[in-house]
């Protein structure tokens, strides 16, 4: 096991998850997380095709409780999200 700089952070992996479900998911994920004032949040949507990352990249753009948000630098397969709080 790898740890990594955020490994202390809440997390969603959307491994294997479809991208309609994903949707659904993030959504619930950014809720729960902006209600439980949690500043920073991780989503790990992998790397493979970029279908998964390109949906979550979407929906962060346009949900009001995000922010910001960016790939980690140390491992693009996931995207690190600052909440609005």
């Amino acid at each position: 096991m790898t740890m990594t700089l955020y490994s202390n952070l809440p997390t969603l992996d959307l491994h294997g998850e479809p991208a309609a479900i994903a949707v659904i998911l993030v959504k619930d994920f950014i809720r729960d997380n902006y209600n439980l004032k949690n500043k920073r949040i991780v989503i790990i949507h992998g790397i493979g095709k970029g279908i998964i990352r390109k949906t979550v990249h979407e929906e962060l753009k346009n949900n009001i409780y995000v922010k910001e948000y960016k790939l980690d630098n140390f491992n693009v397969g996931q995207t690190i999200i600052e909440l609005n709080l």
